[in-house]
């Protein structure tokens, strides 16, 4: 159903979510309320789990992503997302899995997260 998914946050939200995914529990609701027509994010659920990597799976129906997985992969993708809530020039970091990502497992969906400060660099 989706190619991939798109997540716009505040720097406030991509770091809470960072927060969650590196302790292995939460739930971020995103400040944009999407429309019922929308296939905008409502929010992020983040699940620890023993792995081997991390799982970004859609909650189609509630418009929620889900974020599952080991420890030390929930650390790399936190420390992406923290990356991306300082980029103070915008940008966007694709999180796609390919066979022997070193954090990523099989069946996760490709995540596109942007930048607060917009989706392309401004220098």
């Amino acid at each position: 159903m989706y190619s991939e998914v798109d997540l716009k946050a505040s720097a406030a939200e991509l770091n809470r979510l960072a927060d969650a995914v590196a302790e292995g529990e939460g739930e971020v609701l995103l400040s944009s309320t999407p429309s019922p027509r929308s296939d905008a994010l409502a929010g992020i659920v983040v699940e620890g789990t023993a792995g081997p990597g991390v799982l970004v799976h859609l909650d189609s129906e509630r418009r929620f992503l889900v974020i599952s997985g080991d420890s030390a992969g929930r650390e790399v993708l936190a420390d992406n997302l923290r990356g991306m809530a300082s980029a103070e020039d915008g940008g966007h970091l694709h999180i796609d899995y390919f066979p022997g990502h070193f954090y990523l497992a099989e069946g996760s969906v490709p995540l596109v997260v942007i930048s607060p400060h917009g989706g392309m660099p401004t220098r």
